[in-house]
């Protein structure tokens, strides 16, 4: 019985983590529960799964909410080092990591030095601190990674010599806009950057995945975890989402990951790792499929992924100024700030403000909320 805390239980990921849980019963207990503001929710899940620890991140959410949680026996708190207190629970075996941002930066690095198991559906941790991180993990032993592309990876790799790896191929579907024009792009709006064709996802995601962000991200936590240089690494868009990424060894063979677009399969991968046990998901049918098909992607309408190559191949503090400029634009964006095309724009500008300097967790944490400020600057126009 491995004894699980969710941080991110109310979103997208965190709501499918639970359903995997309750496939098994008898394998996993959920000790805990944190979300945003969702209050009414959380409370459903905790008493759900007999749940005596949550937390609320909106301190007004944790205000109002905090007496009906005290009399069904649960024990609410707010705060960032509270969320920490909640990772580091004695007798707990594993974190799904799911809530986005930074957020779950120290979580990951405190959980992981006290030995428990991390399951990563949160890649922006690795983006911003994966030279940290790395020293910390043995994959596939204290960090399994939970999206669909590097589980996709890691079940490919598994038995095989990283010598033997010529190329990792990670896949996107290309999102929304995938066959848009530059002149579409400049009229898009929030309502359409939401509509992914193939998952359901929360919305900071699906806007990455719009803007191909996201597949820049994965690759620059790819790296990280899979210890492969950038040279490497390669997008290619396969708009069925059914191939979730292959591996190219030096003898030519490339193997791949298939399923249906379900984050339930990779989070029950990890959560079961390194055993396989019968669900009741909706398996793949491939004649019904019919047809698989794949593109280059195109990084002159999608200037994001190639911004994220870039600072992924730049290193030292890049990622991290990428990731957290990139936040703050995306947010701009979902409240009609700014447009479409603009988050890129966003980002770059940021990533020109800064240079090289020493890593450490400090630096990192300090270039993230640098990377803010000025992200929210040349939003509101003081810069542009």
């Amino acid at each position: 019985m491995k004894r699980i805390v969710i941080l991110g239980s109310t979103g997208s990921i965190g709501r499918q983590s639970l359903e995997v849980i309750e496939f098994f019963p008898d394998k996993f207990s959920v000790v805990a529960l944190a979300a945003a503001k969702n209050g009414k929710l959380l409370l459903e899940q905790c008493l759900r799964f007999k749940v005596k620890y949550a937390f609320l991140a909106d301190e007004e959410s944790y205000k109002t909410y905090y007496r009906e949680f005290k009399n069904h026996g649960i024990h609410l708190t707010t705060g960032n080092k509270e969320l920490l207190n909640l990772a580091l629970l004695p007798g707990v075996d594993g974190i799904i990591t799911a809530i986005p941002g930074t957020v779950c930066l120290l979580p990951t690095i405190e959980a992981l030095k006290a030995g428990k198991i991390i399951y990563l559906a949160n890649k922006e941790t690795m983006v911003a601190a994966g030279e940290i991180i790395t020293p910390l993990m043995k994959l596939g032993e204290n960090l399994l990674p939970v999206d669909s592309e590097h589980s996709a990876i890691f079940q490919a790799l598994r038995g095989e010599k990283l010598a033997w790896v010529k190329k990792l191929l990670i896949t996107a579907s290309g999102g929304p806009f995938r066959e848009y024009t530059m002149e579409q792009l400049k009229n898009v709006t929030v309502a359409d950057a939401l509509k992914h064709p193939r998952w359901k996802m929360g919305n900071k995601i699906t806007i990455d995945s719009a803007t191909l962000m996201n597949k820049g991200l994965e690759i620059i936590e790819a790296h990280f975890l899979f210890q492969i240089p950038y040279e490497k690494i390669e997008p290619v868009i396969h708009p069925q989402s059914v191939i979730h990424s292959l591996v190219e060894f030096y003898d030519g063979s490339v193997l791949a990951q298939l399923g249906l677009p379900d984050m339930r399969h990779p989070i029950q991968y990890a959560l079961t790792y390194p055993e396989r046990f019968s669900n009741n998901l909706p398996g793949l049918n491939l004649t019904e499929i019919g047809v698989l098909s794949f593109e280059k992607p195109d990084y002159e309408r999608f200037p994001a992924l190639k911004l994220a190559l870039q600072a992924g191949k730049a290193g030292n503090i890049y990622p991290a100024v990428l990731n957290a400029a990139n936040e703050i634009a995306v947010e701009a964006f979902l409240s009609g700030k700014i447009k479409f095309l603009e988050i890129a724009q966003i980002v770059e500008k940021v990533l020109n403000c800064f240079s090289p300097v020493k890593m450490d967790l400090e630096t990192i944490l300090e270039v993230d909320f640098r990377a803010r400020e000025l992200a929210r600057k040349f939003i509101g126009g003081e810069q542009r």
